[in-house]
Order: C-alpha cells, then structure tokens, then sequence
C-alpha cells in the first residue's frame, strides 16, 4: 500500500510556524529517510529523554499503519522534520481492539495543539480501517486526562512498564458517533 494524505482532520495552522503536512503509510511505503526519522523521533524521546532503556525496535512497524506529520525543513532543499508521529495496529482478532501506539510530538512542536491532531486522525483512521472496533492503548499515566478528552477510559489499574507508570484505556466506538 501506498502512502496517503491525510484529508480528514485538516491539519492545524500554527501561528509563526511552516505549514504541516500528514500522510499515513505502511512501513514499506516509507522511504530509509523517513524511517530513519520516524525512529530517530521515538528513540530520542521514549528512551534518551525519557531515560528508558528499552528495545523501541519491538517487531510490530512491519505490520502497523504509520502517521508522519512533516514541516518544510530549515534548509530550504526539500527536506522535511518530522513533527510527530504515531502508528495503528489492526486487530488481531474479531471484536479485538485496534491499538494507538508511539503518539509521539517532537520537543520543538510541543505546546501546539499536533498531540491533538494525532489524536483525532489517529481515531479517523480507525474508523476507516477497522469500523466497530474498540481502540486501545497504554497510555503513561501522566496523561489520562489528555485521552479522556478523546474518549478514552481507563481500563486497568497504573502499573510499571519500563520503569513508568501507564495505565490501559478503551474507547468504545459505539458510545462516540465521529
């Protein structure tokens, strides 16, 4: 599969900042610099800023559908900086839930409104690729109200998964209509 652009959320303006641009594809369809980005992202936030050692590599990109948000590069040649990024893996069984995972915003993009984008184009696709299906994730604890605004509601208790506290969630699609 190839990429595609995402047209539905429209993407945010932000104020003072280059235009974004989002596409979702499949691993394959990323060209080695975009992977290259897309991983260089995950593990300078999840493992270096976050001081987790932890394989970020686990297996599951090959299978997951991937949402890169891009901005024009500094040099003006075409280039691109990934903004943030997130991946969705399908259900693995009838009734399973489709699981959101790596929501990761870059720390120069933060504060923006893109972790709510994320949100909302993640939950789009989801419903495109998987209607009916419960949406999961293991949300780090600190952030339950953020999910909570998209629906989400905790499923278990907080518990430690690399030396930081998570909890699982759900969003049951019948309960929101979009």
């Amino acid at each position: 599969m190839t990429a595609r652009p995402v047209d539905d959320p429209a993407l945010p303006a932000i104020a003072g900042r280059p235009p974004l641009t989002a596409f979702w594809a499949e691993m394959d369809a990323l060209s080695p610099r975009q992977l290259h980005d897309l991983l260089r992202l995950r593990v300078d936030v999840f493992v270096v800023e976050q001081a987790c050692p932890y394989p970020e590599i686990d297996g599951r990109d090959p299978q997951a559908r991937h949402l890169l948000v891009t901005a024009p590069g500094e040099g003006g040649t075409g280039d691109t900086e990934l903004a943030a990024c997130l991946r969705l893996l399908r259900p693995d069984a009838p009734g399973a839930p489709l699981r959101i995972g790596r929501i990761v915003v870059a720390p120069a993009w933060r504060g923006t409104g893109l972790g709510d984008y994320l949100m909302r184009a993640a939950l789009a696709e989801a419903r495109r690729i998987a209607p009916g299906h419960p949406q999961a994730l293991s949300a780090q604890a600190h952030l339950t109200t953020f999910y909570a605004a998209h629906g989400f509601v905790p499923v278990s208790e907080t518990y430690l998964e690399d030396g930081i506290p998570h909890v699982d969630m759900l969003r049951d699609p019948a309960l929101h209509a979009s």
